[in-house]
């Protein structure tokens, strides 16, 4: 079943903030927050992470009915980047070294801004060009 196009894009947002605010404070905790949303995200679908359910509950329903559907998978397969990316962010801020922390969750972080602020998501873009990889390989 197809999903909203615009929950992504909110999940998209809500996690720049969560991920630029990582940065500036260097909250392991909150970073944390993010790796559990990724998780979600990634093992359930975005409408199973709770910026998805922030979406469906607080925002869908003050918003006119969606003009644009897309599949599920490449938003879903975009969490489990993400996901990679704060795991990694998450040891760097840890265990070491700080820059790591900072790459991976500077890069989490620019393509959520790009799905955020220009509807470019890197992630679903990658699944698709895997999917065109893996089906003529077949």
């Amino acid at each position: 079943m197809d999903i909203d196009a615009r929950g992504p894009r909110f999940g998209a947002a809500v996690t720049t903030v969560v991920l630029a605010a990582v940065l500036i404070t260097g909250s392991t905790w909150l970073l944390a927050w993010q790796v559990l949303a990724f998780a979600l995200g990634a093992s359930g679908g975005v409408a199973r992470s709770p910026y998805g359910w922030l979406f469906r509950k607080a925002v869908r329903p003050r918003l006119g009915p969606p003009a644009q559907f897309e599949s599920p998978q490449p938003p879903q397969f975009a969490q489990a980047v993400g996901l990679v990316f704060a795991v990694v962010g998450l040891i760097g801020f840890t265990a070491g070294p700080d820059w790591l922390g900072f790459a991976a969750t500077g890069c989490a972080l620019a393509a959520a801004f790009l799905n955020a602020a220009f509807g470019y998501c890197l992630g679903c873009e990658t699944y698709l060009l895997v999917r065109r990889v893996t089906v003529r390989t077949q």
